[in-house]
């Protein structure tokens, strides 16, 4: 792991040296950005000592502070039941038509938390090691280590809520391994862990709904924050239902809204996913942190045709068992699997990646499936793809997950227990046996690590604007490892936010505004001018329309592989295409009712505009790590390839006007504890 700086503490951060600028006039370079909150000192004690020196808020003053929460899944659903139980007053916001509907509640397949239970080796320290390393380096190691720190008790705190987590014959939890470790940390509830989490936390939240510190607000959307004198002091929404615009006032703002995956179009995220939250936020001020971060998840059922508007996920703990492979002739690819010989088929992640076989990182796992289809040894049905050049081809975009040895050894009772609802779903979907014939999986778009900067303490760079779970950047780098994302939300929602909000909290009571308030005024005005604006332009096309093309440049050009050439003919699109929609959009109905029309306009609109930052973000990062592969940034195997001297740094954007430059603000990711090396599972 390297060895420690001696003193324990973090070095004055030096800008960054960049040779070479390919996005060079797409942006303007802003002043460096320091997170002055980070804590110093040894690295295992940074978050107990922070804690203590964090200021509390006494309990009758608690019961006169309000905090709006936006959204419910597990990081606001766990914030929200959290901070309700201490006394405050929490106002929590869903699209949903129940909290239960948070995207959280599709994650299939574990929780990580450092217990050890198997005796393997794990520990703090490992799990720590492991997310930076799998991050590839890019992200902050005191975020990471509170992360580790913290995840024995979410389990805890999970298993006292009555989450059903498997376990063993004699009664203790269970733990299976997941891509990117050599360990058992993974705690899981069949293919279920994501649900039976979010009604942990839900059951949690509901209570303090009957207890009276938490109300709750269904079918509401967030379109924008409310900054008053230099605070956020509240956020306008739209009634889904009555198409009213209101105004909720507060003494902080968390957003809890998720990820931005759906840019894509097709992803496996729920279809009503949206970046609007954080993207309204942005265009207040707040930094977007690296964008173009893009989780590609290796485990997804195949692309059937373009009639599609969503993906599938297969758990990643199938990996666990199940062996992935593709023919090695082409002329195989057609064939049944089961007519395919042992001796030629090429179980293509054990050969090239012996000590991590299957459980190699999501990014790798990715790439190598790719590869493999790109070399023409894919296989499932053939489906038309536009190519860079415009041209349409037929190509077979799957590769096989077996399970005929785990069958064989197991037995095929013993895999149902394990992944019997997993094995139901891809038969409902394919209509395919997979206890019969292999599984064919191939990425999709899943999991952003970018999202909105935020220091220490989950604050944005707007004064008591916090953001916590994957709407926020702060703890996987480049790269999340499988079962971190269900970690790290209910981390920031039972564990971190409390702890540091209440510092920023402990300077009030303040002064309570009114809608009165020339923000307040501004802030809803600002709605309601951009809802007359969709319904006015009466085009020919619909959001989703406009939705879907985006998707197809994003896939296209900042997807799997991202080029120079391709980032700039991307932005050249995306921005054509903004200027078709503003003229030739078409939203039916009205504003003052349920008006999914009017909904999706907004949502892809934000979209539309983060696509185009993405896609700078991606050009200006000229070397690949982890999700992020620049075609001209690999090594001579074709692996990643980091540039530590120029681009260990997080990107931080800020919003630099209507149809103006982004502006560039550097964090510089200064490591004490652990030594920054090239990734290697080989």
């Amino acid at each position: 792991m390297g060895t420690p700086d001696p003193s324990g503490t973090i070095p004055t951060n030096q800008p960054s040296v960049q040779k070479s600028d390919d996005a060079a006039g797409f942006y303007t370079l802003g002043a460096p950005l320091i997170d002055e909150k980070a804590p110093t000192g040894p690295i295992n004690t940074r978050w107990q000592r922070r804690k203590f020196e964090n200021r509390l808020v006494n309990p009758a003053n608690r019961r006169k502070l309000d905090i709006i929460i936006v959204g419910t899944g597990l990081a606001g659903g766990a914030a929200a039941a959290t901070l309700g139980e201490a006394g405050y007053n929490v106002k929590s916001f869903c699209y949903q038509d129940s909290p239960r509907r948070a995207h959280s509640i599709a994650a299939q397949g574990g929780i990580n938390a450092a217990k050890n239970y198997k005796e393997d080796g794990d520990s703090v320290e490992r799990l720590f090691y492991d997310t930076v390393k799998g991050g590839d380096y890019r992200s902050r190691e005191s975020n990471v280590y509170r992360l580790a720190e913290v995840s024995a008790n979410i389990i805890d705190q999970c298993v006292a809520q009555g989450v059903p987590f498997a376990r063993e014959y004699g009664g203790l939890l269970d733990n299976r391994s997941f891509g990117g470790v050599q360990v058992s940390r993974t705690f899981y509830a069949r293919g279920q862990t994501g649900q039976q989490l979010l009604i942990g936390a839900y059951q949690a939240m509901e209570r303090q709904v009957a207890a009276g510190t938490v109300t709750q607000y269904t079918r509401h959307e967030m379109l924008e924050v409310i900054v008053a004198d230099g605070r956020a002091r509240g956020i306008v929404t739209r009634d889904m239902v009555t198409g009213a615009v209101e105004t909720h006032l507060a003494d902080v703002v968390v957003i809890a809204s998720g990820g931005y995956g759906n840019v894509f179009f097709l992803s496996t995220n729920a279809m009503g996913s949206n970046v609007t939250a954080a993207w309204r936020a942005h265009r207040k001020g707040a930094y977007m942190a690296n964008p173009c971060y893009t989780q590609i998840h290796p485990t997804c059922i195949p692309v059937t045709g373009d009639h599609q508007s969503k993906l599938t996920l297969m758990s990643e703990s199938l990996r666990n068992d199940g062996r992935i492979w593709v023919p090695k002739n082409a002329e195989d690819c057609a064939k049944d699997p089961r007519d395919i010989p042992e001796e030629d088929r090429d179980y293509y992640l054990e050969r090239i990646y012996p000590s991590f076989g299957n459980l190699v990182p999501r990014d790798i796992a990715s790439r190598q499936a790719k590869n493999m289809c790109d070399e023409g040894r894919g296989v499932g049905p053939a489906v038309k793809e536009i190519q860079p050049d415009g041209t349409e081809q037929m190509v077979r975009r799957g590769v096989y997950l077996d399970f005929a040895d785990a069958i064989a050894r197991m037995g095929q009772k013993a895999v149902e227990t394990k992944y019997g609802n997993l094995f139901d779903m891809y038969a409902r979907i394919t209509g395919e046996n997979p206890y019969e014939t292999p599984m064919r999986i191939y990425p999709a778009v899943h999991y952003v690590m970018g999202g909105l900067w935020v220091d220490y303490h989950l604050q944005t760079n707007i004064t008591g604007l916090f953001c916590s779970g994957e709407a926020n950047f702060s703890d996987h780098g480049a790269n999340r490892l499988g079962a971190s994302a269900l970690m790290q939300g209910l981390a920031d929602g039972y564990f971190v936010l409390p702890n540091t909000i209440r510092e920023y909290l402990a300077d009030g009571p303040f002064e309570k505004i009114d809608e009165s308030h020339p923000a307040v005024v501004e802030a809803k005005a600002e709605v309601e001018e951009r809802i007359a604006k969709f319904l006015s332009i009466q085009g020919e096309r619909s959001a989703d329309s406009f939705h879907k093309q985006l998707g197809q440049i994003m896939w296209e050009y900042c997807g799997m592989e991202r080029t120079e050439e391709g980032l700039k003919t991307a932005i050249g699109l995306i921005r054509d295409l903004k200027k078709e929609f503003w003229t030739n959009l078409k939203v039916l109905g009205t504003a003052d009712s349920l008006n999914q029309s009017l909904e999706k306009a907004g949502r892809t609109i934000d979209f539309i505009e983060l696509g185009e930052l993405m896609c700078i973000d991606a050009l200006n990062r000229r070397e690949s790590c982890g999700g992020h592969f620049r075609g001209e940034s690999q090594t001579e195997d074709g692996e990643a390839l980091r540039h530590d001297d120029e681009f260990a740094y997080v990107a931080a954007w800020e919003f630099g006007g209507e149809d103006a430059n982004p502006i560039l603000h550097k964090e510089d990711l200064i490591y004490t504890a652990i030594e920054m090396k090239q990734r290697s599972y080989k």
